[in-house]
């Protein structure tokens, strides 16, 4: 008996260690934008959507989220059309709905909606085959706060190296 329950714990174990199946990442958010805060939410898609998101074909480089009578869209996200899908196909830029909390939902809008924030997913993944995204509150960046960002990693880098070469 107590055999059984090792097996079935172990069995969840491996679920749970395979975890996040990564699809696409949103790598100039980080550049563009000073991040806050950060969200998981569920994404609500279609069929074809969700078999291109497994082939890892989608772009989130324009997406941004949206608040809109008490519920969370994901705009400007690109899901190419699937092939094999004639006349069930989607929309390639359609809105998509985040599955979030009514806490969640009225946190991130007051967030949202202040001067200069926005709403921008960084991440598009599954778990456990549910496609979730990572959504973050971000402050725009001015040129010259990229510049000095893109200034201290170098500067940064340099030190690490120079400590490795002293070595």
């Amino acid at each position: 008996m107590a055999a059984a329950k090792k097996n079935k714990n172990k069995k969840q174990d491996e679920t749970s260690s395979s975890g996040r199946i990564s699809v696409t990442r949103n790598r100039k958010a980080r550049h563009h934008y000073e991040i806050l805060d950060k969200l998981e939410c569920g994404l609500s898609l279609k069929g074809s959507e969700v078999k291109m998101l497994r082939s890892g074909q989608c772009s989130i480089d324009e997406a941004f989220a949206r608040v809109q009578n008490g519920e969370v869209w994901l705009c400007d996200m690109d899901i190419p059309e699937y092939p094999q899908a004639n006349l069930l196909n989607h929309e390639p830029k359609r809105d998509r709905k985040l599955l979030m909390k009514k806490r969640e939902i009225e946190k991130f809008a007051e967030s949202a909606s202040q001067q200069g924030l926005t709403l921008v997913p960084l991440e598009i993944y599954f778990i456990r085959g549910n496609a979730k995204v990572l959504l973050a509150i971000g402050r725009g960046r001015k040129s010259h706060d990229k510049r000095d960002k893109i200034k201290k990693q170098v500067d940064k880098r340099e030190m690490r190296e120079a400590k490795l070469r002293g070595r």
